[in-house]
């Protein structure tokens, strides 16, 4: 399995010194996710939980819905210059019946660390099917309960604080109790990382849950929530304008700007409770 940081030597430059010192990085490898032998995208992405990436990834892709749909995952050949398995081609066999992922709509299937949807051929080509509306959850929130969820996430991410450069996302119930936590070099590696964890432990669709990103909201981020039945989503950033829209239109709960004690709730503001 590929190291999930790596250290490197690098000058360290102050006002009175210069010196050369090792430094601890956030690894970043290529990932080429193949369904039955064919390939289907490569993502740059921090090694670590890479079958929970590719559940969430063909979760939120709309290709399997459950765990069952799944048969295996399995680690191919793709020998280093050294001749070891580098762990960065993993090939998921579906179950019968399970159709393909459907190719028909142009799209650039290599995805960075810091953007996924943009590999879409065009914005209108994203369809969102989802079978959980989130509008559908009753859940409510109280606003302590939201404020103390950076604090908490933060607490959790560990390689973050060996090297400052990783995004993380986090599951929560409803009380702000963790459930999970994972973190990536690509805010929606993150993501995928825990929807994949909650399909493996039949915890699909998530209903009465929050999920809580390190950084901005974007698009894609309220896609992948909404296609797992997420009812809240909070980012310690900006959401942007299409995340808002996503987010209204879908039923859903968007909280940006969570740092503190203030948040800005951009969509499905019954669900929280209001201080006091």
């Amino acid at each position: 399995m590929g190291r999930v940081t790596t250290r490197r030597p690098v000058l360290r430059v102050s006002a009175d010194s210069t010196r050369t010192r090792p430094d601890t990085l956030a690894a970043e490898e290529p990932l080429e996710i193949r369904v039955n032998g064919r390939p289907l995208t490569v993502t740059m992405r921090t090694p670590g939980s890479d079958v929970e990436l590719a559940h969430g990834f063909l979760l939120t892709e709309g290709v399997i819905n459950d765990k069952a749909q799944l048969l295996t995952a399995r680690y191919c050949d793709s020998p280093g210059p050294d001749g070891r398995n580098t762990y960065n081609v993993l090939d998921i066999q579906l179950a019968d019946g399970v159709a393909l992922p459907d190719t028909s709509v142009e799209r650039n299937f290599y995805t960075t660390s810091s953007c996924g949807v943009c590999g879409k051929a065009a914005l209108d080509a994203v369809v969102l099917s989802t079978h959980y509306p989130p509008a559908d959850d009753p859940v409510r929130i109280s606003a302590e309960t939201v404020f103390a969820l950076p604090d908490r996430l933060r607490e959790a991410q560990r390689v973050f604080q060996s090297t400052g450069g990783l995004h993380a996302a986090g599951l929560f119930d409803s009380d702000g109790e963790v459930l999970v936590v994972r973190e990536d070099v690509g805010r929606h590696n993150a993501v995928d990382k825990v929807l994949g964890w909650a399909l493996l432990n039949g915890r699909i669709p998530l209903t009465g849950c929050v999920l809580m990103v390190s950084g901005r909201a974007s698009f894609e981020l309220v896609q992948k929530a909404a296609m797992s039945g997420i009812p809240v989503l909070t980012a310690v950033s900006a959401p942007s304008s299409l995340a808002v829209e996503l987010a209204e239109d879908q039923g859903m709960t968007l909280v940006g700007f969570l740092r503190g004690r203030s948040m800005n709730i951009y969509t499905g503001q019954h669900r929280i409770h209001p201080v006091g």
